[in-house]
C-alpha cells in the first residue's frame, strides 16, 4: 500500500499539518507516525499551556503573524471542539528603571503587531494584583490558558474522521527517498508514501540525517524546570505574571501561570539538558550529549553565553536562587510553597557558527519536507503553521 502522505511526529505541529493536508486534499490517503504510546508526549505536553498573544515578536515577521493568527485559531478550535480555555490575560511586570524602559519598548512593539495592551502604573498594578509588586506593568488581555494535550486529542479525532490513520509506537529508523516515493521504516514495519513531512521536534535533526539530507545545525535540548505553587496559594494571582524579558536572551523568564485545571505554576528556567527526552532531574543520555558536544556550534554558543548559562545552572541546582527571580515581583512566595513539577524540554536549533535559530528552518527535497525548527510559540501557532507547511509542500518544489 502506498499513502499519499506520511507525517512523522505526533506533537501538535505534526497533527496540525496532517489535519491541514486532509482538509486541503479531501480523500487523500494519510498516515501519521508517532514513536510514543500517545500523542503530544514531548514539547506539546510539557509546556505551560499558554495561548500567547504575540507581543514579543518583530512587527511584520512571520512569527508575529503566525502567533496572532494562531491565538485566534486556537480559541476558535477549542470552542468548536468543546475544549475549555480561559482568556485571563497576563501582566508583564517591571521592577526597576531598566525594565520600565524595556517595557515601554515592548508596548510599542505590541501595538505595531496590532495587539491591544494597557499600561499600568504601580498603584493600578497593585489594585489588580494585590500580591504583585512593581513599578508598573503591561496588561495583555488576549493571552489565555489551555491544555494542549486535549487539543492534540481533538485534532487526532478530526484526522481519523477525515480518513487519516495514526500509528503509535512507530519509531522511524530509516527514510529512503526514491524517484517516485519515500519509504519509511522502523521496528520491522514499512510505510510507503508519495510525499513525507517530518515534524520531529527534539529528534528533527536526526530524522533529516536519516533521510540523507545535508544539515548545518544540531538540536540542543534546554530543560525548562517548573514548580507547582502550594494549593493554598493557587489563587495568589488572577492573571499570568511575567517579568520583562532581557532582549539579549531567547527565553521569557520565570513566570507565574494559572493552569486550566486550577493550579498555579512557577517557571520555567532554561538550563542545558543532557537528555533530549529525559524529564527527570539529572537525566543523562550519552548519545544526546555526544550529539551536541561534537558539534562546533555548541561550543561557540557556550563561549558567547557562558555567564547566563552558569546562572541558569546555579538556580537549577539551588532552589533559593530560582525563587528569588520570582520574589522580585511576588514577595509572598516562600521555599515551602514550591513543589517540583515535571520539566519540559525545548528543541533549540543551533547553527554551526553558534547562533540560535529563532525562526522556522526547513529542509526540502522533491518528496520530503523536514521541519527542522518550529520556534516558540509553536503550540499557539500550530494551526497556521500546519497550513503554512501544507502550502509549502504543494508549492513549486512539490510533485
Amino acid at each position: 500500500m502506498i499513502h499519499d502522505y506520511c507525517v512523522i511526529g505526533g506533537g501538535i505541529v505534526g497533527l496540525s499539518t496532517a489535519l491541514a493536508l486532509l482538509e486541503q486534499r479531501p480523500g487523500a490517503g494519510l498516515v501519521l507516525l508517532e514513536k510514543e504510546a500517545g500523542l503530544g508526549r514531548h514539547q506539546t505536553g510539557h509546556n505551560s499551556g499558554v495561548i500567547h498573544a504575540g507581543i514579543y515578536y518583530k512587527p511584520g515577521s512571520l512569527k508575529a503573524e503566525l502567533c496572532r493568527r494562531g491565538a485566534e485559531a486556537t480559541k476558535r478550535f477549542c470552542t468548536e471542539a468543546g475544549i475549555p480555555f480561559e482568556v485571563c490575560g497576563k501582566i508583564v511586570v517591571a521592577t526597576n528603571e531598566l525594565e520600565l524602559r524595556r517595557m515601554a519598548e515592548l508596548e510599542a512593539n505590541a501595538r505595531l503587531n496590532g495587539i491591544a495592551v494597557e499600561r499600568l502604573d504601580a498603584a493600578e498594578l497593585r489594585r489588580r494584583e494585590p500580591n504583585i509588586v512593581g513599578l508598573g506593568g503591561l496588561f495583555v488581555a488576549a493571552t489565555g490558558i489551555v491544555d494542549y494535550r486535549r487539543i492534540c486529542d481533538a485534532m487526532a479525532g478530526r484526522i481519523r474522521a477525515l480518513g487519516g490513520s495514526i500509528e503509535l509506537r512507530a519509531e522511524v529508523e530509516t527514510i529512503a527517498e526514491r524517484a517516485d516515493e519515500v519509504v519509511v521504516s522502523g521496528g520491522g514495519r514499512e510505510w510507503r508514501c508519495r510525499q513525507m513531512v517530518a515534524c520531529g521536534g527534539l529528534q528533527s535533526d536526526r530524522l533529516a540525517q536519516r533521510a540523507g539530507l545535508a544539515i548545518d545545525h544540531r538540536i540542543v535540548p534546554f530543560r525548562g524546570e517548573y514548580y507547582d505553587v502550594a494549593p493554598a496559594k493557587a489563587g495568589l494571582v488572577r492573571s499570568m505574571i511575567y517579568p520583562v524579558p532581557d532582549p539579549e536572551l531567547p527565553f521569557l523568564g520565570v513566570h507565574l501561570t494559572p493552569t486550566i485545571g486550577g493550579e498555579l505554576t512557577l517557571g520555567p528556567n532554561a538550563v542545558l539538558g543532557f537528555a533530549r527526552e529525559g524529564y527527570a532531574k539529572f537525566s543523562l543520555r550519552p548519545a544526546d550529549v555526544a550529539s551536541f558536544a561534537s558539534f562546533p556550534g555548541f561550543w561557540k554558543l557556550v563561549a558567547q553565553n557562558w555567564r547566563s548559562a552558569a546562572g541558569e545552572m546555579r538556580d537549577s541546582l539551588f532552589r533559593r536562587g530560582y525563587l528569588e527571580r520570582c520574589r522580585k515581583y511576588c514577595p509572598d512566595l516562600t521555599m515551602d510553597d514550591l513543589t517540583p513539577r515535571e520539566a519540559g524540554i525545548r528543541a533549540q536549533a543551533v547553527m554551526r557558527d553558534g547562533t540560535l535559530v529563532h525562526d522556522f528552518l526547513f529542509h526540502q527535497s522533491a518528496r520530503m519536507l523536514h521541519v527542522s525548527n518550529a520556534p516558540s510559540p509553536a503550540a499557539t501557532s500550530a494551526l497556521p503553521i500546519g497550513a503554512m507547511i501544507t502550502e509549502r509542500l504543494f508549492g513549486p518544489a512539490a510533485l
